[in-house]
């Protein structure tokens, strides 16, 4: 286990690099934890490079986002062929030029449980089955990154280290959980930070320049200079949002005023998870915004099944395509995407959460 090292680096390494070849797309990984001064650029496809910030190629990006993941419980067992734990889901994954979702675990086998309801952790073996699937980097900004400590937490980035595997929103001081990760896809530099809104333990769990954690939106001035930062450096800026109440399919007073905060600050787009149900999108100006796509491979009951892949198109800046494609829990932890009267009755709780978005329903 990561605690005692008994296997080396190099092992691990091996075992990321035999399941990465199950992927379609192949990148070299950046460094699971960017320093900040100068965080780590991957290349997912070659292609020329921008020339300065905001010289976007004219190119068309394929973005696929989705919700919370980890593998307790029903999907601990999953990972028994971490190359098939996300099962038929996975060809939606790998279609995208790039694909991000939020890892809710501490992956670990070291720790205290922390005074919480829910503790969630997953073994190592998690980081490769993300890979296999198409996912090609994770937000640890979330309320279980921390359920083992900071033993735990320090654990999780060791061991996305020891296998390349990128993370972002959390890290061994402030200035590295709030570093963006960067990537450059077909010649487009893509920033993705991760940011939490949960209120839960948030003062004990913040990363300081001292105390490893995670990169909290609660420090508004320094969450909006991260965005600016990352704006100056990168084509495109994503941010990946933990926030809302759970079971709630509306945005709360609190998560609208940090979205226009975001949107100012110059984030492109905006995806949120966290409260265990679907939520709707929409947009601020010009900057698109999903305030939440619930849970993706999960261990038991929850507040609902429904789930999906959000699958948007990008030219510059600019989103020009979204696509949501609705998907149920299954009995396994494992998304299955829906169709006839299950794919319609998601689809129509979607379009009623729209009405509480505050968003416009057309980008301008």
């Amino acid at each position: 286990m990561i605690g005692t090292r008994a296997r080396t680096a190099a092992a691990a390494l091996a075992v990321g690099a035999a399941l990465a070849g199950c992927a379609t797309r192949q990148a070299d990984r950046p460094a699971a934890e960017p320093e900040p001064t100068a965080a780590t650029t991957s290349t997912a496809a070659a292609s020329p490079s921008a020339t300065g910030p905001g010289a976007v190629p004219p190119v068309e990006l394929r973005l696929a986002f989705a919700g919370d993941v980890h593998f307790t419980g029903r999907t601990l067992r999953l990972l028994d062929d971490p190359r098939t734990a996300f099962g038929p889901i996975v060809p939606v994954l790998r279609d995208a030029d790039l694909t991000l979702v939020n890892l809710e675990t501490a992956v670990t086998s070291r720790g205290t449980a922390q005074p919480k309801r829910y503790q969630f952790r997953s073994p190592e073996t998690a980081y490769p089955a993300l890979r296999a699937a198409g996912i090609d980097a994770v937000s640890l900004a979330n309320n279980h990154t921390l359920d083992y400590g900071r033993v735990g937490l320090l654990d999780t980035l060791d061991a996305a280290a020891d296998v390349d595997f990128p993370v972002f929103g959390a890290g061994r001081t402030a200035d590295a959980a709030y570093a963006p990760w960067l990537s450059t896809v077909k010649g487009v530099r893509v920033a993705a930070l991760g940011l939490s809104q949960v209120h839960e333990l948030a003062a004990q769990w913040q990363a300081t320049e001292t105390r490893p954690g995670i990169a909290m939106a609660f420090d508004t001035d320094r969450a909006v200079a991260a965005v600016r930062a990352a704006r100056d450096r990168a084509d495109l800026v994503v941010v990946f949002m933990h926030w809302g109440i759970e079971g709630d399919p509306c945005p709360t007073g609190e998560m609208k005023t940090f979205a226009r905060r975001l949107a100012a600050a110059g984030a492109d787009i905006v995806i949120g998870a966290h409260a265990h149900t679907l939520l709707a999108d929409g947009w601020l100006g010009r900057t698109y915004v999903h305030y939440g796509l619930g849970n993706f491979l999960w261990y038991g009951g929850s507040r609902s099944t429904d789930s999906g892949v959000l699958r948007l198109t990008v030219r510059g800046r600019t989103v020009t395509r979204t696509e949501f494609l609705p998907a149920t829990v299954s009995g396994t932890g494992q998304p299955v995407l829906a169709s006839g009267a299950a794919k319609g009755r998601i689809e129509d709780r979607i379009a009623t959460a729209k009405r509480c978005t505050g968003l416009t329903a057309k980008r301008p």
